[in-house]
């Protein structure tokens, strides 16, 4: 059986996984572009991490197809795992080892020459930018240079498709955004990128598509801007000074934009979506002072996706595309 597409480098087919009485994958059906990045998002125990261990032969799974590089994973492991390669969330720098003596030990591991492995290792190191760091020993890296030397270790052999599991994991700003430089990189060189993360930030920076998965099942594709659309476009948050006033703030906003605001006492915050950002700013700005409502603070932005997340997982369809929707 071959794979549904030549084009896509990942796809399943009613992918399933048990443990126990626990459908890990309840049918996931997947289909990656080849050359493109895919973020995979879900709550905790949602089955991201399944998933990738089946596509890169770490477990078996219990029913359905899954192809990699054009390959069957059940049927062909070594096949597959010669076209991949993997970071999962535990680094495997060895702190003793300089950043070069790292990667040369990792290449010697994959059978290159003592020659070979010293040009690969200089090779990985100019693209991850750290250079000037290789002969310092990796106990001396910052988080990001460490995750990027550990990165650079599972692109020994330039793999065809790349898997991620929550890249950045622990990492502060600086050293996130220096990770996704390296995996931008990568990317431009044409490697396939299939990425699981916590971070929707993340997700919207770096994944041409993402797919949403639920109790094992697929229940939201679409690119960033699909998925923002799909809880409408823009939207006006209004944060009041005084409590007491979210009533009469409320009643203003659902009179000029025509929804029912959502409204988060706690934080003194009201929001809902808008059609005219221009006309619904100038109108409830307006008819808030004519209300004598204070406001702290008011503007128009469009969804992130947080809250598209957040939609998704409390109340989402186990039948939902995005794509489909967005087409209709």
């Amino acid at each position: 059986m071959t794979p549904p597409t030549s084009t896509a480098a990942i796809a399943t087919e009613g992918l399933g996984k048990r443990f126990g009485e626990k459908a890990a994958l309840d049918g996931l059906d997947l289909s990656v572009a080849t050359g493109s990045v895919c973020g995979l998002l879900g709550p905790n125990g949602a089955g991201k991490t399944t998933a990738v261990r089946v596509l890169t032969t770490l477990l078996r799974p219990d029913s359905g197809r899954a192809w990699v590089a054009g390959i069957d994973v059940a049927r062909d492991p070594a096949g597959v795992r010669s076209q991949i390669g993997l970071t999962g969330q535990a680094a495997t720098v060895d702190n003793v080892l300089t950043g070069r003596e790292n990667l040369i030990f990792w290449a010697r591991l994959f059978h290159l020459s003592p020659r070979a492995a010293a040009m690969r290792a200089d090779e990985l190191l100019e693209q991850f930018g750290l250079t000037e760091a290789a002969d310092r020993r990796a106990k001396f890296y910052s988080g990001g240079m460490r995750r990027r030397l550990d990165i650079a270790s599972s692109l020994i052999l330039a793999p065809r498709v790349f898997f991620l599991d929550e890249p950045t994991t622990g990492l502060d700003p600086r050293n996130r955004g220096e990770v996704w430089a390296a995996l931008r990189q990568l990317v431009a060189g044409g490697t396939t990128v299939l990425m699981t993360t916590q971070y929707l930030d993340e997700a919207d920076q770096l994944a041409d598509t993402i797919v949403v998965v639920n109790g094992g099942r697929k229940i939201a594709e679409g690119t960033p801007s699909e998925l923002k659309s799909t809880i409408g476009g823009d939207r006006i948050d209004v944060h009041v000074r005084d409590t007491s006033d979210l009533p009469a703030a409320a009643a203003v906003i659902a009179r000029v934009t025509g929804s029912e605001p959502e409204v988060d006492a706690e934080l003194r915050r009201l929001g809902a979506p808008v059609s005219n950002r221009v006309s619904a700013l100038t109108g409830v700005v307006g008819a808030l002072a004519d209300a004598g409502v204070a406001v702290e603070d008011i503007g128009v932005r469009r969804p992130t996706l947080d809250e598209v997340f957040l939609h998704l997982t409390d109340t989402g369809n186990p039948n939902t595309n995005v794509k489909e929707e967005v087409a209709a």
